[in-house]
């Protein structure tokens, strides 16, 4: 099978997000990604219209809008405030990674992962800076929880939905929550056990202490509780329609717009906040849109899976969703996957595992999830970050674990 110009890129752009490092030049993702991007373009293995229609608008959007409320939720202290109230009942760090690890894995399951992504990367690194806590510890708790919590939903990321709504599963929410929930409860455990082996002294026994956080600007806190409740309003109305009127389309974009509406049109601050909203992600996921678009018209990732025998077994399900989404998006994966599945007779227990696997890959490396990206780019806007090898060194003997986890438990239920 011939390696065509955008898979060479592909490649490149993967060792160099391993490396970050040319000569004295230190690299960030989005500036790796966008390299990528302009190569495939430069070179006319992609047209500029071709490029432009390859960039997911709706995912744009519901980024900016996420952006632009954990911004306003930053720096009015919203956000810290509601922290401390779930975090001050934490006396040591044990008791401060497991209520991370379920508070976000939980909550991920309903407002999405990239949600909880931008909004708990600067919560994090605040509370590893007033506990004295690694804020390598709690970005890959964060990065983890995010990831595993939001496996057990339809809504918990798109590839969930799209399977949710194409892959011929009825009543989705009770399908994927009975089938799992527990996988998930175990996983989040294991991820608890794992941070703990790779990061034994982060655990000695201390306690911890919580002041009271108080807001800093009353008039945006305001505002960005209208938001909360907004997306708590819609995000409740998008279950429902999930369930009674499938047809019905309730964009996730149409949430996060009308989230940020409050603070843009409210608030005094508005310039402010969006001039200061993460537009280095922005630019990753523009890029990498139009580098997938590139790798996708080669046709080397559809001719390698349409060679793979034994697509319906649960174990290749899995492995191959974890495996390729390192690659290309797990979005179009399994928008590839999903028809082979079908046409090889693959049913509800199949699909499911498909929407395990292919979201579970991004515990394995950083370009295995977009959340992980989101947490990687805030992160370094406070001059924290989380290195390939130090992501990998603890993901992948976890993703082995999750994934055993799936495959005794999906075989069971």
């Amino acid at each position: 099978m011939e390696l065509s110009f955008p898979i060479v890129v592909l490649f490149a752009v993967f060792g160099l997000i391993a490396v970050r490092q040319v000569g004295r030049f230190r690299l960030k993702i989005w500036q790796i990604m966008l390299g990528g991007a302009v190569a495939v373009l430069v070179t006319f293995q992609i047209s500029v219209p071709e490029a432009i229609e390859a960039i997911n608008l709706d995912v744009m959007l519901f980024l900016l809008g996420m952006f632009i409320v954990g911004e306003a939720m930053c720096r009015s202290g919203y956000l810290f405030y509601l922290g401390h109230r779930i975090f001050r009942r934490a006396r040591n760090v044990d008791q401060m990674v497991i209520l991370l690890l379920f508070s976000v894995g939980t909550l991920s399951a309903f407002l999405m992962n990239d949600t909880l992504a931008i909004i708990g990367t600067p919560l994090v690194l605040h509370y590893a800076t007033r506990q004295r806590i690694s804020p390598k510890l709690l970005l890959l708790a964060l990065a983890f929880a995010v990831t595993i919590g939001s496996a057990m939903s339809p809504i918990g990321s798109p590839q969930n939905l799209l399977i949710a709504l194409d892959g011929g599963i009825d009543a989705p929410f009770i399908a994927f929550f009975s089938r799992l929930l527990v996988p998930t409860v175990i996983n989040l455990f294991l991820a608890y056990a794992v941070l703990r082996m790779f990061y034994p002294s982060e655990f000695a026994p201390r306690t911890l202490e919580f002041d009271d956080e108080a807001v800093k600007d009353e008039s945006l806190a305001r505002l960005c509780k209208a938001s909360l409740f907004i997306i708590a309003a819609m995000v409740a109305l998008k279950v429902v329609l999930v369930i009674v009127r499938p047809d019905i389309d309730l964009r996730l974009t149409y949430i996060a717009l009308a989230a940020a509406a409050p603070i843009v049109l409210l608030s005094p601050r508005r310039f402010e906040i969006v001039r200061n909203a993460d537009w280095p992600t922005l630019v990753f996921f523009a890029a990498m849109f139009v580098l997938m678009a590139a790798v996708w018209s080669t046709g080397f990732f559809q001719e390698l899976l349409g060679g793979v025998s034994g697509l319906t077994s649960l174990p290749m399900v899995l492995g191959v969703s974890v495996i390729l989404s390192q690659f290309i998006s797990n979005v179009p994966f399994v928008a590839l996957y999903m028809p082979l599945l079908a046409s090889a007779g693959g049913g509800p227990t199949e699909m499911i595992a498909l929407a395990a696997g292919s979201t579970i890959a991004g515990n394995l490396l950083i370009l295995g999830a977009a959340s992980n990206v989101i947490i990687i780019q805030n992160a370094e806007k406070e001059g924290q970050t989380l290195g390939f090898w130090e992501f990998a060194r603890v993901g992948i003997p976890l993703t082995f674990l999750n994934c055993l986890t799936y495959l005794l438990l999906l075989n069971v239920y």
